[in-house]
């Protein structure tokens, strides 16, 4: 027993002196391990709301003025009346392709920019603040858009504001954006092109 207490304290030492000098230095880091191997995957996440159709190819116009000019006719009785009224929007970009596969929208402002009453053409009795247009219609030709009318259709100036104003837009063939909207529905084609008129 007396042995025991005597090697007590040296196997004490020894313990202590092991732990310091193994605490007391950092040895090199060894080489990195092989990659370990892929955990499983995570659940997907939801989809994302789906982006609108592309409108690239689609081209508009802005507000355009437009000038009617009168169609006359002689009566049998000697009178020279009108018969309709034409106007004519040039549209340079309006080619042949488009005539073909493509596809055409005209539209009426016969409000003004601040207070728009739009409406597609062709169109029938239109009533706007006591002005009246029976019917318009219009017809397309390579760089151009003549508009027929039964009354003048003409842009007027009016305390400042102008109304009777005209946009076109020109929808080529195999565009996305053909079928995407109803283009008779003027407040979703403006939303859709983001038109800020």
């Amino acid at each position: 027993m007396r042995k025991t207490f005597r090697l007590l304290p040296f196997i004490l030492s020894i313990a202590l002196i092991t732990t310091i000098v193994s605490c007391s230095k950092e040895g090199p880091a060894g080489p990195a391990g092989a990659a370990g191997p892929a955990g499983p995957q995570g659940p997907s996440g939801p989809a994302g709301p789906a982006g609108p159709a592309g409108t690239a190819n689609v081209i508009y116009s802005d507000w355009l003025d437009v000038a009617f000019t009168p169609l006359k006719d002689t009566q049998t009785n000697g009178t020279i009346d009108t018969v309709a009224w034409t106007g004519r929007i040039n549209a340079a970009k309006l080619d042949l392709n488009i005539l073909n596969k493509g596809e055409i929208k005209v539209y009426l402002n016969a409000g003004n920019s601040t207070s728009p009453f739009v409406a597609p053409l062709p169109l029938t009795d239109l009533v706007y603040n006591y002005l009246f247009i029976r019917s318009m219609n219009p017809y397309f030709s390579v760089g151009r858009i003549d508009l027929l009318s039964t009354d003048d259709g003409s842009t007027e100036t009016f305390q400042g504001a102008k109304y009777y104003q005209y946009r076109y837009i020109l929808i080529p063939g195999g565009t996305t954006a053909r079928s995407a909207i109803n283009w008779n529905d003027y407040k979703q084609v403006q939303k859709y092109l983001g038109l800020k008129d």
